[in-house]
């Protein structure tokens, strides 16, 4: 269990891709693990992430038995080409399906993740993808842009020419009438990306935007503590290894310092919507940033635009 055994938790989440591809017994088993090394507070929120297409009524059940109380289903798309060139192993009917069965087993904390600016996807094929995922009614959306990572098959072929991606206009757009239709369903926006009824903000997320400390379990998982920040070993079966033999699991240390810890809180907290203290930011940068209508100050705090929104990491750069 590492040196943090007994710290209490006031979330847990499982994720970092498909959890319930996992037997109902073995997910409950990493649950209780989690459990019994951190007790939970008093209305801990304990997330799991799930794959539509790796759910049905009886694991939904065993999960809200064992003590999940929020889900969050990776949907991405209610288009099956979508979903094929995601190489998604779930249909898009699978993902309204999952809905029902999570609230019939008593789960009243639910989010769906989509993505827009996929390759081919039209600004009329987005808007039905946010009117189909908010008619689900679910207490949380997560809307993310489509990012090219390196050394991935879509940036091979991006390399390549070879995918056709809106352009940063239409982006701008799709992500603007998602703000819009997620409002006016009273989901409102609390970081760039996410958007929840009130008091259904995902607090285990919210612990990493406001740069609080975490502990992580399991292969490359990162856990802050204090000023020091570990990756743990990223092999599957290296990571097994060394839990077996009581070695150590960190692949990589690193101290913050002070400089790094402030660029992190800019960083970090400007994604959302209730902004950061000024702190000691630079003065100059900050009204240059006003001329443009980029953030705004109200009080202490500091939060972007409406525009500014778009202009995210460019405002972090120019703070940090």
């Amino acid at each position: 269990y590492g040196p943090h055994r007994g710290r209490p938790a006031k979330t847990i989440f499982i994720g970092g891709g498909t959890p319930t591809f996992l037997e109902s017994s073995q997910l409950l088993r990493i649950l209780d693990a989690a459990v019994g090394a951190h007790p939970p507070v008093d209305g801990c929120e304990i997330t799991s992430e799930a794959n539509p297409g790796t759910v049905d009524s009886a694991k939904f059940k065993a999960m809200r038995r064992g003590g999940f109380n929020r889900v969050s289903l990776g949907g991405q798309s209610f288009d099956a080409g979508d979903l094929i060139r995601l190489g998604r192993v779930h249909a898009s009917s699978d993902i309204g399906i999952a809905v029902e069965r999570a609230r019939a087993a008593g789960f009243d904390n639910i989010n769906v993740d989509l993505m827009f600016a996929l390759p081919g996807q039209s600004f009329i094929a987005w808007e039905q993808n946010l009117a189909k995922a908010i008619a689900l009614g679910t207490e949380h959306l997560s809307l993310y842009c489509l990012t090219i990572e390196p050394n991935t098959a879509f940036y091979k072929q991006h390399l390549k020419g070879q995918l056709d991606l809106p352009d940063d206009g239409e982006q701008a757009l799709m992500y603007d009438r998602a703000v819009e239709k997620a409002s006016a369903a009273g989901l409102a926006q609390y970081e760039i990306s996410n958007f929840a009824k009130p008091g259904r903000e995902c607090r285990h997320n919210l612990c990493y935007w406001r740069n609080e400390e975490y502990v992580a379990y399991g292969p490359g998982a990162v856990e802050r503590v204090g000023d020091v920040r570990w990756t743990h070993l990223k092999h599957p079966e290296l990571y097994c290894q060394a839990v077996e033999a009581g070695r150590d699991l960190a692949c990589e240390i690193e101290t913050i310092t002070d400089a790094t810890g402030e660029d992190e809180r800019i960083m970090l907290g400007l994604r959302l919507t209730e902004g950061l203290a000024i702190g000691e930011i630079n003065t100059a940068a900050v009204e240059n940033l006003q001329k443009k209508d980029w953030i705004e100050l109200t009080g202490d705090r500091l939060r972007l635009t409406p525009s500014g929104k778009h202009y995210c990491n460019e405002v972090i750069v120019a703070l940090m």
